[in-house]
């Protein structure tokens, strides 16, 4: 009996991992650009951690997480954020008194959810995300917005919709708060039961549900616009403003809240304009949560940061018709014919690949014309090939397979011949 992947789970598999490779790397160069250090939580954590940190009237925590009893009896949950973790880890390692502030993390990891399989969507994916911690500055909102849209944009996206709006302060959110209730509570009969439970918890996520977007309530509740005071109506000015500096073009969206509990002040989405791409545009998105480090133990500590997916980033590229360039090219293929000569090939091999030189051999006993075409599957530049009589005179036959020139080249110099040509 064969046993399968698990649904919603997917290989990444030779040919396709280069991109993801070459994807991370990028993060990973604008990060240090923009002096964001990596940092690595554990793949599961306590329940609580995301229960408090995310939310209990989310869909994560209700309805999406892999939750689990071990041995000793502890409920333990698969990540499936990346926020929570990181502000566990900035609390317990006491990160708030490093020298210096703010901290300015990114993560490149797996986060698991359990929810229907579809396009660009798994229940194990993966999260590039930013977390700046410690700065109450609206630059670095823009800041954390910029990096995101650098690593669309050098990775070629063009079709991008950043899409922007703020949550406001406490005070701002208890005011929408009561006026979001005294909107719905009339007629809350009319939505699902997840409208019914928010209402009073957190009306807030009722403009968030997907199975009621299209009701009339939903059209003319108030906005968060318009309870915003005088600072925290400063304080999405500010942001804007810094945007417009570094020339990020962005739509205002007052209906935009985001899916967890813990954001207040910005809140963005960067979508994807690309023409079949699909019905969820959304690339990635975040903001801002001042609340959250003192929720889980910490002092007072305004943070900013934002997750983006890389199955939907993938996705993106494609509809595009964006390639991505990876490096497949092999330096050298040693060919060798005979007993003798397959000895000394390994020795060969060996130097080449500590002098840096990608190289491979054959293993299966091939015939000579089938190791040039494994050689020329491997798009090698180089063809290196080792006989009895090349043995006795201690050289190799070097062949070109661009220009298909040969040489002799002495043995204990190939790597520097290699190495000349590349």
């Amino acid at each position: 009996m064969s046993i399968n992947i698990p649904r919603g789970t997917k290989d990444i598999l030779p040919g396709e991992v280069e991109k993801w490779q070459l994807i991370e790397q990028k993060a990973k160069e604008v990060s240090a650009r923009f002096n964001y250090k990596e940092i690595r939580t554990p793949i599961f954590e306590h329940t609580d951690l995301f229960q408090r940190g995310v939310g209990d009237s989310t869909d994560i925590v209700q309805k999406e997480m892999y939750t689990f009893n071990d041995r000793g009896d502890r409920s333990l949950t698969l990540r499936p954020e990346g926020t929570a973790p990181v502000t566990r880890s900035y609390v317990e390692n006491k990160m708030f008194g490093l020298p210096g502030q703010p901290v300015k993390l990114f993560y490149i990891q797996p986060m698991f959810r359990y929810e229907r399989p579809q396009a660009g969507r798994y229940r194990q994916f993966v999260q590039f995300g930013i977390e700046a911690m410690g700065s109450a500055d609206p630059a670095i909102d823009a800041e954390v917005i910029s990096l995101a849209m650098t690593v669309y944009r050098e990775l070629g996206l063009k079709k991008l919709r950043l899409v922007l709006n703020t949550l406001g302060d406490a005070q701002s959110r208890k005011s929408h708060k009561e006026a979001l209730i005294a909107h719905f509570e009339p007629r809350i009969d009319e939505f699902c039961s997840d409208c019914q439970n928010r209402l009073l918890k957190n009306p807030l996520r009722i403009l968030d549900c997907k199975k009621d977007r299209d009701h009339e309530l939903m059209k003319s509740a108030p906005s968060i616009l318009e309870h915003l005071n005088e600072e925290s109506k400063t304080y999405f000015e500010d942001v804007k403003t810094s945007l417009d500096a570094m020339n990020i073009d962005y739509v205002i969206d007052p209906t935009l809240v985001r899916g967890l509990d813990y954001y207040n002040h910005t809140a963005f989405e960067i979508m994807s304009e690309a023409e079949g791409f699909g019905a969820i545009t959304t690339l990635s998105g975040g903001g801002r949560y001042n609340g959250l480090v003192e929720d889980l133990g910490g002092p007072a500590t305004p943070s900013i940061g934002f997750a983006m997916s890389l199955e939907r980033l993938l996705l993106a590229l494609e509809a595009e018709g964006v390639t991505l360039e990876t490096e497949e090219e092999l330096d050298c293929y040693v060919v060798a014919l005979g007993d003798e000569a397959k000895q000394k090939s390994v020795s060969i091999l060996s130097q080449l690949r500590q002098n840096g030189i990608k190289s491979d051999k054959d293993y299966l006993d091939k015939k000579m014309k089938a190791q040039f075409k494994a050689a020329d599957r491997l798009k090698a530049k180089y063809v290196a090939i080792l006989g009895e009589e090349e043995l006795t005179k201690g050289i190799i036959n070097v062949k070109n397979m661009d220009s298909g020139d040969q040489q002799e080249v002495v043995i204990e110099e190939l790597s520097t011949f290699i190495k000349q040509g590349k």
